[in-house]
């Protein structure tokens, strides 16, 4: 998983579980986060120039947009699917108590 210096992704009680590696990106690199690339494919093909009546019409969207990039794991994969990511199989950068 991997998690930007924000406090609220770091605590002292949290027991990491054997098949998650965490991986913290350096301060100020929100290009490096894959979840803003998904984000930023979202907001281009499924929010363009659109304007909601309600929140709820906006859930609705965003709904649809997730469940086409669900249908779509090679996009996907090209967005996030980066080498420093796949390669990372390691702990290094866990500290649970910062």
């Amino acid at each position: 998983m991997v998690l930007d210096g924000a406090d609220w992704h770091r605590s002292k009680r949290f027991e990491l579980p054997d098949n998650m590696r965490l991986h913290f990106l350096p301060p100020y690199s929100l290009e490096l986060n894959p979840q803003e690339h998904i984000w930023d494919e979202l907001r281009e093909k499924c929010f363009h120039n659109l304007a909601f009546d309600s929140l709820d019409v906006l859930e609705d969207q965003l709904v649809k947009g997730l469940h086409q990039l669900e249908m779509r794991p090679k996009i996907v994969q090209s967005i996030t699917g980066w080498d420093w990511i796949i390669n990372s199989d390691t702990n290094a950068n866990y500290s649970p108590g910062h």
